[in-house]
């Protein structure tokens, strides 16, 4: 969900875009605003394939942690009917989608997939050897994310639940409140509230986690080891791993949204352009090319 700036220390649902464009671990996803998807970036398991992809309303990219030497990835898009499309690696069925209906929003992990329906509760397929798949009790959720190995649940009291692999207390989220969007990374955990601050719990080696400051934050993303807030202005603000410059996002104006690959972060601008920074080793930056990326929530 994206938020309008405090007014009376309440942020108001804004019209701003998302899941418009997605970023994974060597591929960054567009939505047009026709409907269709474009990709770039590694396309070794089909994960780019979506030339033919038509009335998708939201997009997501499957993402692994750069310590892992895989290309595996895979990229879901939510259909104007409800329904859901899949392409990419498929070895523990995360692309197994086609049976579902209802559903309102989608996110990618790495081997797992998770799909918000319209009754405000989850379905999930893929790896389940951390429990990140365990969500069928769920209910009263408003939005979903997705990190390596765990999975994220907003609540519609702003409260926030979590399911899978806990080593570094990225599923510690018990005690949050008035939370108003989530990001998952592979370690970590992000909130943003209401108020336009933004918390975290996990791994924090690369200080990710350290987003105290910060304030004016209508939109997060989150990316392996990095963690990137959109602000109210346009401007954008990044923690983090900056070892492939995914962080070198101060001179950005004019963003409404914004993904998080493993290793490379990705703006969409107020006309539709898009701009990136970071790991471009299978071409996953090559955006500046793009144009017409939606920019309306449908």
């Amino acid at each position: 969900m994206d938020y309008n700036s405090p007014k009376d220390g309440v942020l108001e649902l804004k019209r701003w875009p998302k899941d418009t464009i997605a970023a994974g671990r060597r591929h960054t996803v567009g939505l047009k605003s026709n409907g269709t998807v474009t990709a770039v970036g590694d396309n070794k398991y089909g994960q780019c394939d979506v030339n033919g992809w038509r009335d998708m309303v939201a997009v997501a990219a499957g993402n692994v942690h750069r310590a892992t030497n895989t290309g595996n990835a895979h990229t879901i898009g939510l259909k104007s009917d409800s329904t859901v499309a899949a392409v990419g690696w498929n070895k523990h069925n995360q692309c197994d989608v086609n049976d579902w209906r209802d559903i309102v929003a989608v996110s990618a992990g790495w081997r797992h997939t998770i799909g918000l329906k319209s009754d405000d509760t989850v379905v999930a397929v893929g790896r389940n050897n951390e429990g990140q798949c365990n969500v069928s009790g769920w209910h009263d959720i408003v939005a979903v994310t997705a990190g390596d190995w765990h999975t994220i649940g907003l609540k519609s009291d702003g409260t926030v639940t979590a399911v899978g692999n806990n080593r570094y207390r990225q599923c510690n989220v018990s005690d949050w409140f008035d939370i108003v969007g989530v990001g998952a990374g592979y370690l970590h955990t992000i909130g943003l509230k209401s108020d336009g601050t933004v918390t975290a719990v996990g791994l924090n080696k690369h200080d990710q986690c350290d987003v105290s400051g910060w304030s004016g934050i209508v939109a997060i993303a989150v990316g392996s080891y990095h963690t990137i807030g959109l602000k109210s202005d346009g401007t954008v603000a990044a923690v983090g791993d900056n070892k492939y410059g995914q962080c070198n996002v101060s001179d950005w104006v004019d963003i409404v949204v914004v993904a998080a690959g493993c290793a490379h972060t990705v703006g969409l601008k107020s006309d539709g352009t898009v701009v990136a920074v970071g790991d471009n080793e299978y071409g996953q930056c090559d955006v500046s090319g793009w144009r017409d990326i939606q920019l309306l929530v449908n």
